[in-house]
């Protein structure tokens, strides 16, 4: 999550199997790749057509498009345009300047998921942390580290935060105050992941392997025959970007990880990490390195690892015995400097093959 590749695919000869060579093991496929860059970080597709069509002008259209409705990068986005706003927009606002109404279907549905998850999660995953996620430096505003930590102005932000604050109806979104604001960036990713995997699957596509920012979704069987093989990453600060903890053989299923080693910052001798705590307003600070999730679709995945960063370990492992559709794997760090493992039931099944 967040601009970190945490997932590393695992196969060897991978490159020349991307690159569409034919394998031994599945002789009678040929599989594509294509790649690129969206939501500030990569995207990376492995496929098989029997048609052998290019589909990536499709795929970078829908990613074009669903930025233009939910990056806080883009100031006529969608969301930009609502944080900006003093009361809200019309869910009919045309993010591209047109005058015709204008469906914003991306935006919703990244809007009905964080309501949800903000209920599910007891608040622990709340779209409306944008106000301190700009404060602490890793917004759209100015990047920054904070050298000295304002606790009273923390506490004024934290009045701009639930997602009681705003409001949706059949034509509008609204806010209760006008520093309210919006942040999808624990649910994007994910959102986008799915939003390809749906996209080759019309086109009749049973094999794929769809990868934004280290957000997966798999269907069929990779390359080799198999199912694709998918490493979670080492947390420790020592470790390099392709060490891995562990790799998981998956098919037809989500994976997200959200961890707090890699996008942080160090001032004054203490580390600040992306994973802001909308209860408390501050960078969560715990033992838990890392989350990874596995679910039905990505998107759920990619925000249920972002409210076990924030909830901790205990209430991780909560979330899955609640749903047994989903589950866990944490990679909690000690005191003396080793690593602990704990995952939900569900995760037995693929250490087994």
């Amino acid at each position: 999550m967040n601009q970190a590749r945490f997932f590393i695919l695992l196969m060897s000869g991978f490159l020349g199997l991307f690159l569409g060579c034919q394998t031994d093991t599945a002789p009678h496929r040929t599989y594509s790749q294509m790649q690129g860059e969206t939501m500030g970080t990569y995207y990376k597709i492995t496929y098989y057509d029997s048609l052998g069509r290019s589909l990536q002008p499709g795929v970078d259209s829908l990613l074009a498009q669903l930025n233009q409705e939910v990056s806080t990068y883009i100031e006529s986005s969608t969301i930009s345009r609502f944080n900006q706003s003093e009361k809200g927009i019309a869910l009919t606002y045309n993010p591209y300047g047109e005058d015709e109404p204008y469906e914003n279907e991306h935006f919703k549905k990244n809007f009905a998921l964080a309501v949800s998850m903000y209920r599910t999660t007891d608040g622990n995953l709340d779209a409306t942390v944008m106000p301190l996620v700009n404060y602490w430096g890793f917004g759209y505003s100015e990047k920054r580290k904070i050298t000295r930590v304002d606790s009273n102005r923390i506490d004024s932000l934290l009045e701009f935060v639930g997602m009681d604050m705003v409001d949706m109806s059949s034509d509008s979104l609204r806010k209760k105050k006008p520093g309210v604001q919006l942040d999808f960036s624990a649910l994007a990713k994910g959102y986008g992941v799915d939003l390809i995997g749906t996209f080759l699957a019309n086109r009749g596509i049973q094999h794929f392997f769809v990868d934004i920012g280290g957000e997966v979704v798999v269907s069929g069987e990779s390359p080799r025959g198999d199912a694709w093989r998918i490493g979670i990453s080492d947390p420790r600060d020592n470790a390099g970007l392709e060490d891995i903890q562990t790799a998981i053989p998956i098919t037809d299923r989500a994976m997200a990880t959200s961890g707090n080693y890699r996008n942080v910052y160090e001032a004054n001798g203490v580390k600040y990490s992306h994973t802001i705590n909308p209860q408390t307003g501050y960078p969560e600070r715990s033992s838990l390195l890392s989350a990874t999730v596995l679910a039905a679709n990505c998107m759920q995945a990619d925000a249920l690892a972002t409210a076990c960063m924030v909830s901790g370990a205990d209430q991780a492992m909560e979330y899955a015995k609640n749903d047994n559709q989903i589950d866990v794997y944490l990679i909690i760090g000690l005191p003396d400097g080793s690593l602990d493992v704990r995952y939900s039931e569900g995760f037995n099944t693929y250490f087994d093959k």
